[in-house]
């Protein structure tokens, strides 16, 4: 196969699902109104199901409702009917999303939830199928071709099934006025939560304090910035407030440019003034002061006293990067 057609063929692919996107964006209607309201306002659980490639995109609109402030549960179709429908309790909403809406399975299912009393959402291509019938409320997925050349492929309807969840999350979120700061509660480890709730102190715990006085020599700095390994080493008052800091370049020109530089002391190289941050700051502070200033160290204080330093590398371990 030649490369232009592998592109034609691609270009295809995402031509056809952009069109269904487009004709989905103009589908919403009153009845997504007032899914999205139901869900809002209710008290019980969302419950969402599918089986096959509907399960798939079932777990990914599950997982984007609980990370953005709307608690929801996954349960597959198969299992469903086969013990696992006792997690539905009286007064649940479920979900069930299907293609064609008379897969055996999601046809048992829809019977089994309506003969429990539950409301059910079906976000279904077929309005004449039987999931349709049976759902109080219908999330109309158009999918007028797949994009595999033998309509066997769940791509086009994938694609829109994901669009219609995303679209419900989002509207949830904004009907909550879910903030980032929520968003970062509930992904502690992700990047926006480190940005939001890490602390410089959080990170440089485990720094050490690589420091020196004026008058010390220049062994004695090479030591400190040895033994703590963060590249530089800071000067300090003898009431322990940061005055200088010298960095291993600092070392390094030094020594190119005097052949005098084992009689030299800290104070005849130190850069003086450095850039300081609170160590109650956030971690990208840090960051932001590091890339505005073009630096890699940065001396930390508390209360105007240095206890030690962050460096650059520390935030790209710890994901702030």
């Amino acid at each position: 196969m030649k490369m232009h057609n592998i592109k034609s063929i691609a270009k295809r692919v995402v031509q056809i699902e952009r069109d269904t996107l487009t004709e989905l964006a103009n589908t919403f209607d009153d009845t997504f109104v007032e899914v999205v309201h139901m869900i809002h306002n209710f008290n019980h659980r969302l419950i969402i199901c599918g089986i096959g490639k509907s399960a798939l995109i079932a777990q990914k609109i599950t997982a984007t409702l609980n990370s953005t402030g709307t608690p929801a549960m996954f349960l597959h179709a198969a299992d469903a009917i086969h013990g696992d429908s006792g997690m539905i309790r009286s007064g649940d909403i479920v979900m069930i999303l299907s293609k064609s809406g008379e897969t055996p399975e999601i046809i048992a299912l829809t019977s089994l939830v309506k003969s429990y009393g539950n409301t059910i959402v079906a976000m279904v291509s077929q309005l004449q199928s039987s999931l349709a019938k049976y759902a109080d409320h219908v999330l109309y997925i158009p999918v007028k071709q797949e994009a595999d050349p033998n309509q066997l492929a769940p791509t086009s309807s994938s694609i829109a099934q994901q669009a219609m969840g995303d679209a419900l999350a989002i509207c949830l979120l904004e009907l909550r006025g879910f903030s980032k700061e929520e968003f970062a509660k509930y992904h502690p480890g992700g990047s926006l939560g480190k940005r939001l709730f890490l602390t410089v102190q959080d990170i440089i715990q485990d720094n050490g304090s690589p420091m020196v006085s004026m008058d010390d020599s220049i062994t004695d700095v090479i030591l400190q910035i040895s033994e703590h390994r963060l590249g530089a080493a800071i000067v300090v008052s003898s009431e322990n407030t940061v005055v200088g800091i010298i960095t291993d370049g600092d070392l390094r020109r030094m020594i190119q440019n005097s052949q005098e530089w084992v009689k030299s002391k800290a104070k005849d190289i130190m850069t003086s003034a450095p850039k300081t941050i609170e160590a109650d700051a956030m971690a990208v502070e840090a960051l932001a002061l590091a890339q505005m200033h073009n630096i890699t160290q940065i001396p930390v204080v508390d209360a105007g006293k240095y206890i030690g330093m962050i460096h650059l590398h520390d935030l790209i371990s710890a994901g702030i990067i």
